[in-house]
């Protein structure tokens, strides 16, 4: 058993967290089901169809579609904006999911090319899209930029990347796995946020803590594509309707509390940043989301989480390596289980995380 199982072993013995809504479990998972949610088949009718007109409604536009996954989701969508228009370019940042966590699958599986445009240490720019000459099948914009820390483009750029896709003849898809998160950190309704881009893929297990499982929503028309490439690719179940009576649970329950947990990600980093070895990025939080960068080599590291889960306090398994082997970082999504902690509880934890042992 590796170091970082051996922790994760400890991880349900812990009654508080640190990150999220804590380590998911399954009774609480459970709970957001209601006893009489209404079963769909093959993802027709019932709780399904219900949250795909809640989620279409929420976002402005015309449909939306459940899948089980973002992966499949995007990649179905990109792939009916290339058949569209003959193209094969997909137009993103270095860093942005599709290119970094997919394992090559648009090229590998949709035989779409994949083409990073600007500095993957910052934020994507409008700027940077005129370094791009190839007609592209679709630019990507990811809100917020999850693997930076969550940081925001400014807004007004964001609506100028979308137009720089409409002006080139091509589509601007946003990536917004964490859109609650962005629409919190920018002070705008998720549909505002959604306006500029042609078709929107969102998240319900991320920020809001529901069972796997998102939705794309766009035009009718795509849209009804995309439910024929869920088909295609496996993902039409027989029944999809836990995943989606847990997400209009969760949506329901939660999104209201997105501004409450951008207020404590902010109060977290001012708690943190006078911390020996404790650096915040962004500074200050954007969205209710941060990263840490800790002074402290990952086996110190692994060693005060263990300590802390020992006493009931779960915080991560491991850390993130960085380009120097005495700092890591770890990424903190702000929830339910961070906004329980106090924040004296929350500096004690991060100070003795950084202690370089």
């Amino acid at each position: 058993m590796s170091e970082s199982e051996d922790l994760d072993a400890l991880r349900p013995t812990c009654d508080r967290a640190l990150a999220g809504h804590g380590p998911p479990r399954a009774t609480d998972l459970l709970a957001t089901i209601p006893a009489d949610t209404a079963v769909d088949r093959y993802g027709a009718g019932g709780v399904v169809a219900e949250l795909e007109d809640e989620v279409a409604g929420l976002l402005g536009k015309p449909a939306a579609v459940y899948l089980p996954s973002g992966t499949m989701a995007q990649q179905s969508v990109l792939r009916v904006h290339a058949g569209r228009s003959g193209r094969h370019t997909v137009v993103g940042h270095p860093e942005c999911h599709l290119f970094r966590h997919e394992g090559g699958a648009l090229a590998r599986l949709q035989g779409l090319v994949e083409r990073p445009v600007g500095d993957r240490h910052r934020v994507l720019l409008r700027a940077d899209l005129d370094a791009v000459a190839e007609p592209p099948a679709a630019l990507v914009v990811e809100l917020p930029q999850r693997d930076l820390g969550g940081p925001l483009p400014p807004w007004d750029d964001v609506v100028a990347q979308a137009a720089w896709a409409h002006d080139h003849g091509t589509v601007a898809h946003l990536d917004g796995a964490r859109l609650w998160e962005a629409a919190t950190g920018y002070g705008r309704p998720p549909s505002d946020v959604a306006a500029p881009f042609d078709t929107v893929y969102v998240s319900f297990y991320k920020g809001i803590g529901a069972l796997a499982g998102c939705c794309v929503a766009g035009p009718a028309d795509v849209v009804a594509e995309v439910r024929e490439w869920r088909g295609r690719m496996g993902g039409t179940l027989f029944g999809l309707w836990p995943g989606a009576a847990s997400a209009l649970t969760c949506l329901r329950r939660r999104l209201p509390l997105f501004p409450a947990y951008l207020e404590r990600a902010r109060e977290v980093a001012d708690a943190v940043r006078s911390l020996p070895g404790v650096r915040v990025v962004p500074d200050p939080p954007q969205t209710p989301m941060l990263h840490l960068l800790l002074s402290t080599t990952a086996d110190a590291f692994r060693a005060a989480a263990r300590a802390l889960a020992e006493e009931g306090l779960w915080t991560w398994a491991q850390p993130g390596v960085t380009g120097d082997p005495t700092v890591v970082r770890v990424e903190l999504p702000v929830g339910d289980a961070t906004t329980a902690l106090s924040l004296d509880e929350v500096c004690d934890a991060v100070r003795r995380l950084a202690a370089p042992g």
